[in-house]
């Protein structure tokens, strides 16, 4: 048999992360944990909201790693900017702040993910490779506590009437705002991940929303989760 030389492996792109944070400091810790980590790479950083903006015009990066508070337009506005301009791009909020209404307030500008600075740097890590990946991951020091301030707020009208969720699309939103990704929805639902992923999409349909980490909060809000 002629010898045949094995297809070269196929590497994963890099991430590409932008850091926006008005502390120096701040920027240069995320930066030095970021250096070293494999298949991330950071194409950039901005101290404010506009000259994020302009960097994701030119970047795109695929990661935007955003603090809240910032001079001039805050990190909740430029997320909402941002999402605006460039639906593909995921945002992470990484902030100080452990309340409960800028992660709402987050959720729904469409971040999807909310972590504190002081997580350790393996939580941190995790977060930004999953965000990454497109899931969701909420603080959990923080998560109950926007969803009491979410159930106690006034509801607006869906796209949809609760009601016209099946059973199982119920089950599936219950797991899906446990930060569950359709492989373990289907594991856990005895169904395939591809099953999984077409009940994720109609449910955001009938909720109005663009993606799991809104469709959760809009599933508190409604009252669909105990």
């Amino acid at each position: 048999m002629p010898f045949t030389t094995p297809p070269a492996p196929v590497c994963a792109p890099p991430l590409r992360v932008l850091i926006v944070d008005d502390h120096e400091l701040a920027r240069a810790g995320l930066r030095a944990l970021l250096a070293a980590e494999p298949g991330i790479a950071i194409v950039g950083e901005a101290g404010d909201g506009e000259q994020a903006l302009e960097l994701c015009r030119f970047e795109r990066p695929d990661l935007v790693l955003l603090d809240v508070c910032m001079p001039g337009m805050d990190g909740l506005a430029t997320a909402r900017a941002l999402k605006l301009a460039h639906p593909a791009i995921q945002v992470l909020i990484v902030t100080l702040h452990a309340h409960p209404g800028y992660l709402i307030e987050a959720v729904r500008a469409g971040a999807a993910g909310y972590v504190l600075k002081h997580a350790s740097r393996e939580d941190l890590l995790t977060a930004i490779h999953r965000v990454g990946r497109g899931e969701t991951l909420l603080a959990q020091t923080v998560i109950a506590q926007a969803f009491q301030q979410l159930r106690a707020a006034p509801v607006s009208a869906p796209a949809s009437a609760p009601g016209s969720l099946t059973p199982r699309e119920r089950e599936v939103l219950r797991l899906l705002a446990q930060g569950r990704t359709n492989r373990q929805i289907g594991q856990c639902l005895g169904i395939s991940p591809g099953t999984a992923k077409n009940h994720v999409e109609h449910i955001l349909a009938k909720l109005g929303v663009s993606d799991r980490t809104q469709a959760a909060a809009r599933a508190v809000e409604l009252g669909l989760l105990s």
